[in-house]
């Protein structure tokens, strides 16, 4: 499973027959990309292509580079590379020993369909975007809480407590909730909101990879900085 999801044979082998470095793992494939900056020359990493549409890069631009799980934009940025912001452009894979961009490759066909997902088709009955509960742990008495994601702004509120590693039960500003409540009965978590089935585990109809309700202009984290740069792709 990733992320939930049900595996699947990602491409097949006519499909990346040409292009250098191909790996296959579980649920993903790996193969040989780079950047190029006119000052600093190629920057090689690893791509690695997953079936939710999440894609990831492990830097190799030289042998003490430490830099791995980048998204495409994070390594164009790290290459150097004059004219960032347009990854889709400038991030490349060697497909018969040429050059070529990732936006006229196949690998792009699971991010594109995550995107659609986030933008259009990723909606409940009522038309709108869906997302399912989510559960943050509480720093301090070290119980998760439920998260409903309904509106921009719960999202904002589940997305800020995230990133903060010092979160409490008592910042939560809707549900008045102590370290001293006691945690959801795991019977009762199984249920998350998904309009498909009520105690699914995760599938495409709840499980959003990003989209204008949850990811936010004024947000300095990767993940947001980087939703924003892509739509404007």
């Amino acid at each position: 499973m990733a992320n939930g999801i049900e595996r699947e044979i990602l491409f097949s082998d006519e499909e990346l027959r040409e292009m250098s470095g191909v790996k296959r793992g579980g649920d993903y494939i790996e193969v040989t990309c780079g950047c190029t900056s006119h000052r600093y020359g190629d920057a090689v990493g690893r791509l690695r292509v997953f079936i939710s549409g999440d894609l990831e890069i492990t830097c190799e631009c030289t042998p003490g580079c430490n830099e791995d799980k980048l998204t495409p934009a994070a390594f164009e940025k790290h290459s150097g590379r004059e004219t960032a912001r347009k990854w889709k452009n400038n991030v490349w894979v060697i497909v018969n020993g040429e050059k070529v961009p990732l936006s006229k490759t196949v690998l792009l066909k699971y991010y594109s369909q995550a995107s659609k997902n986030a933008n259009g088709s990723h909606r409940s009955h009522n038309g709108r975007v869906s997302h399912r509960d989510e559960f943050v742990r509480c720093s301090k008495c070290n119980k998760e809480r439920r998260f409903r994601l309904r509106t921009k702004e719960e999202c904002r509120i589940h997305h800020d407590a995230l990133a903060d590693a010092n979160w409490k039960c008592a910042d939560l500003p809707f549900d008045k909730i102590t370290c001293d409540d006691d945690e959801e009965r795991a019977s009762r978590r199984v249920y998350r909101g998904c309009t498909r089935s009520p105690t699914c585990k995760g599938c495409t109809s709840c499980v959003c990879f990003g989209c204008e309700i949850c990811r936010f202009t004024d947000c300095s984290c990767q993940t947001c900085i980087d939703f924003t740069r892509n739509a404007k792709v």
